[in-house]
């Protein structure tokens, strides 16, 4: 959910406050909300409400929050509140309708998004959801009226054609679903969800070669998806190429692990191509998800007696056969088991119990067996399948033990049913720079990067001791806890004092700057750097600072000039709002400049000057700094990966290309993805 709702909502107008202090808190309050700082946003917005606790915005806000964190009783209640207060805010019916949704309350959030849509009529949110809840609580025509009232607002909003296709293939309408799938295809055929959606009703069909097309579409463009190695892995198995299905089937399992049908299926494939250990792998984890799974028992017993663990094998087949007494197949191969096993008596048992069987199948006499009617229920589900090769997973007919399973109708489309939006931008693959570098003290941790960033001098300042904590070089800044949020509010107290008792030390006004950095306070940190240079107009740190903490100040700006357009109310505030031009970005590169003119070898100024220069569009000049940054560090995967993309923008996609291809080898894994969105791709 990070930044789905958050953006789109974020940056609504802030009443006239009594009090500057309330006004200034609310904004702090928003900036660390617009920058994911979820856990202090919260503590800001309670001192707001218990200033003002009539206004609507904190409660709102805090309701965002919550929603963020998972906490979604409370985003409820604050909703609610919210609410109360004012019924007209759109934004407080979609994040308690998103918050009910989480809860299983599709009812309620129907409530909520029909009434946003009486002040909202053409959110294209509002609607996309909407549609989710009706398809959640499998009322299809409600879906398929909200989605074609969807699509008439936005005609080419292709998330709407992929539903309606879903919606089709329920209703059994395969050419409808079909139409709809093609159509989101011809629109963006850089999305992967349409070629693995069409894939889906080929396979259905029995195409199963157009649908290995189709999926090897949906694995270029996306090959983080494991149900899409799974249904290819089906459509290779139905063209007898059983090797190439096991190798999506570990394809599947290297992204999902616990995929329940890629070690059961992969198990059934090894066991026919005789890889008989291994299969017995596969089948001992789908056990221990499913113990109670009597396909896999069975096929597990089948392959311990094949390796000669007769007594293994026996266990197993008694386990089935307790379950279902008149599977004739679980005495004959247990009859055989004993036997080998040296078990003349219990095999002879076995033996006259299947000839009692044979007769009384010849004498047309049924047995009272509990589990007869629901075997012969599934065996007709599973022979619609064409061919007869494949069963569903709630088939529990044991003769189709053999069968590759494929997943259940109510499996199939929890894509769909999870996909709940808040900013319709947002795109399967986001393509986007990598972020400023700054100085702080928290960072996040990366499984696949590991780097730690060092400059001599910051370094001799971590030596010098005179910070509470290691100063860090990322662009992987950690959100504060509550504990830490404590902690340097109580650091701004402690370095304010020491600037009362000496205000002529610079690395006290920075110390205490990056404290009000760290705690969103922006207007507070750029006055402590800005005095940090006075004092000593060497001390690049504070430059480096200042202009990263300008730029975050400019991005919010930005967003709030842009986002709250078409929001009930913002227009008349955004026009107090002054507009973001080229010359605000001016003062950060300046500040830039000076970092290089006293650090020339402090590579991240060069970076960050880079990516303030893309941002304007001068992607020559940036493409220069990224250069240089590359040339003092050639291991910098953010820089290669920022050029690369430059390069695209350019339109020179093979260098671009290249750099992707250097930073994903570095550790930045979402390279891959823009790589395949970039390289031509053929039906």
């Amino acid at each position: 959910m990070i930044k789905k709702i958050l953006t789109a909502f974020l940056l609504l107008p802030t009443l006239l406050c009594a009090q500057i202090n309330t006004e200034r808190v609310m904004t702090i309050a928003r900036n660390a909300l617009y920058f994911e700082d979820y856990v202090l946003s919260i503590q800001y917005f309670n001192q707001v409400i218990n200033a003002k606790p009539y206004l609507y915005e904190p409660y709102f806000f805090r309701g965002l929050a919550k929603i963020n964190l998972d906490d979604f009783q409370g985003a409820e209640a604050d909703c609610d509140a919210a609410i109360h207060r004012n019924p007209f805010v759109v934004g407080a019916y979609q994040i308690r309708g998103l918050a009910r949704i989480r809860q299983n309350n599709y009812d309620g959030a129907i409530e909520d998004y029909t009434m946003a849509l009486k002040y909202d009529p053409e959110n294209i949110v509002l609607w996309h959801n909407l549609s989710l809840c009706h398809m959640q609580k499998e009322d299809y025509d409600s879906a398929k009226e909200d989605l074609g009232k969807l699509l008439k607002i936005a005609p080419r909003y292709t998330r709407a054609y992929l539903m309606r296709g879903e919606v089709s293939l329920k209703q059994k309408d395969t050419i409808q679903a079909l139409n709809d799938f093609e159509k989101a295809i011809d629109m963006d055929r850089y999305d992967p969800d349409g070629w693995g959606a069409r894939a889906i009703v080929r396979l259905q069909q029995g195409k199963y070669a157009d649908a290995e097309g189709d999926l090897d579409q949906a694995i270029h463009l996306s090959a983080k998806n494991a149900g899409n190695y799974i249904n290819r892995a089906l459509a290779r198995f139905h063209q007898k190429n059983l090797r190439g299905a096991m190798s999506d089937y570990d394809l599947a399992l290297d992204i999902d692990p616990n995929n329940f049908l890629g070690h059961y299926n992969r198990g059934l494939l090894r066991a026919q191509v005789g890889d008989d250990n291994r299969a017995i792998e596969d089948f001992d984890f789908v056990l221990q998800i499913e113990p109670d799974n009597m396909m896999a028992t069975f096929n597990r017993g089948l392959l311990r007696a094949q390796t000669g663990d007769y007594r293994g094998a026996i266990s197993d087949y008694s386990k089935v056969i307790d379950e279902y007494p008149n599977f004739m197949a679980g005495y004959y191969h247990r009859a055989e088991a004993r036997k080998k096993a040296g078990d003349r008596k219990g095999a002879e048992q076995d033996e006259f119990k299947i000839m009692k069987m044979q007769i009384d199948k010849r004498n047309g006499a049924t047995a009272d067996n509990k589990d007869s009617k629901d075997a012969s229920d599934d065996k007709d589900l599973a022979d619609s399948d064409e061919g007869n090769k494949t069963r569903k997973k709630s088939d529990k007919n044991m003769e189709n033990y053999r069968k590759i399973v494929i997943a259940d109708d109510s499996e199939a489309d929890q894509k769909y049913k999870s996909d709940y939006r808040g900013r319709v931008q947002d795109r399967n693959v986001s393509i986007k720079m990598e972020p400023m570098y700054a100085l702080t003290y928290y960072e996040k941790s990366s499984e696949v990067k590991r780097i730690v960033h060092f400059h001599k001098y910051i370094e001799e300042l971590n030596h010098s001791k005179i910070f509470p904590k290691p100063l860090r070089i990322t662009n992987m800044e950690a959100p504060l806890t509550e504990e830490q949020v404590r902690f340097h509010f109580a650091l701004v107290d402690s370095h304010t004092s020491d600037i009362v008792a000496n205000d002529k030390d610079a690395k006290k006004r920075f110390l205490r700057g990056l404290d009000f950095y760290l705690v969103q306070d922006f207007a507070s940190s750029i006055d402590d750097f800005t005095q940090a240079i006075l004092l000593d107009d060497k001390f690049f740190p504070a430059y480096f600072m200042r202009a990263l903490v300008r730029y975050k100040q400019l991005e919010y700006k930005k967003a709030e000039a842009g986002l709250t357009e078409g929001v009930p109310g913002a227009s008349a505030d955004n026009k107090k709002q002054p507009e973001v031009t080229a010359l605000d970005y001016d003062i950060v590169k300046n500040d830039l400049d000076h970092v290089i003119q006293l650090a020339p070898d402090f590579v991240y100024a060069y970076y960050n000057r880079a990516n303030v220069l893309s941002m304007l569009k001068d992607y020559r000049g940036a493409l220069e700094d990224y250069n240089k940054a590359i040339e003092l560090n050639d291991d910098f995967a953010e820089a290669y990966f920022n050029r690369g993309l430059t390069h695209i923008f350019l339109g020179n996609n093979k260098l671009g290309i290249t750099d992707l291809s250097k930073a994903g080898e570095l550790g930045i894994v979402s390279a891959y993805n823009i790589i395949k969105r970039f390289t031509d791709t053929r039906e």
